[in-house]
């Protein structure tokens, strides 16, 4: 990365709390953020918080299922900061948990690899030219342990983990003697939305199980996330490509 201001694209869809704490852990002069989501007030507000502390962020609605978004994203990017070194794609969607393999239907195939898998591609379709155009840069994909081991009940969403790592994987060793580096992380149980969503509000039964399963004795919190996004991000990841960070407390492992 050539400029010590760094161009910083956040794809925010859901669940957007592994990437809010990213933008805010930038030095401030590198503090220069595009973030994209649908959802508009979540959006703004962080793009608000950021402006605060002393960065410059814009907050542009965006779909990744929706090509013609992604290419407004990238162009407004652009536009508006000079160009694109880093991007940090987000977008989630972890469907309806519960289905067996023989339960599943087109539509929730849709529902959750239109973001997952399709979001994912297209991003990185129009954003690694304007890196090109950057002088190079660095993505991160957001995966999960569902990319690395089953879940019943969860064949869709353990599918499109499984390939947002393929994905990165190829798309690094295409770029990688053009100054591209592509990487993702993988988070294990970690206190989002999502979380909640899966497991209930609050401190669960449920929750406390799965505290319990992980070795370090607890759930991980987002800015842990973010720790290893920003770091996959920094020069000091410089000669680290084409893989991906578990982040979880070494539920893995066992």
């Amino acid at each position: 990365m050539k400029s010590s201001k760094t161009r910083l694209s956040l794809s925010l869809e859901a669940p957007p709390a592994s990437a809010k704490p990213l933008p805010l852990r930038l030095p401030k002069k590198a503090r220069m953020c595009l973030i994209s989501g649908r959802r508009v007030a979540r959006g703004e507000e962080l793009a608000k918080e950021i402006t605060s502390a002393g960065g410059s962020a814009l907050f542009v609605r965006t779909d990744v299922a929706r090509e013609d978004d992604l290419v407004a994203l990238i162009e407004k990017t652009v536009g508006t900061f000079g160009g694109l070194h880093i991007a940090f794609n987000n977008a989630g969607a972890e469907g309806q948990f519960g289905l067996l393999t023989t339960e599943q239907t087109v539509e929730h195939y849709h529902q959750v690899c239109d973001i997952n898998i399709r979001g994912v591609l297209l991003s990185m379709k129009h954003e690694i030219p304007a890196m090109l155009r950057s002088g190079g840069g660095a993505i991160v994909n957001n995966s999960s342990v569902g990319g690395h081991i089953g879940f019943p009940g969860s064949s869709v969403y353990v599918a499109s983990k499984f390939a947002v790592i393929g994905l990165t994987k190829t798309a690094a060793l295409e770029f990688a003697r053009q100054g591209i580096r592509v990487n993702s992380v993988s988070p294990g149980p970690i206190q989002t939305e999502m979380f909640d969503r899966a497991f209930g509000e609050g401190e669960t039964e449920m929750k406390k199980t799965i505290a319990t399963q992980t070795p370090v004795g607890r759930v991980g919190t987002p800015e842990e996330i973010a720790s290893a996004v920003l770091w996959l991000s920094s020069p000091g990841a410089a000669f680290i490509t084409g893989q991906d960070i578990i982040v979880d407390g070494g539920y893995t492992a066992q």
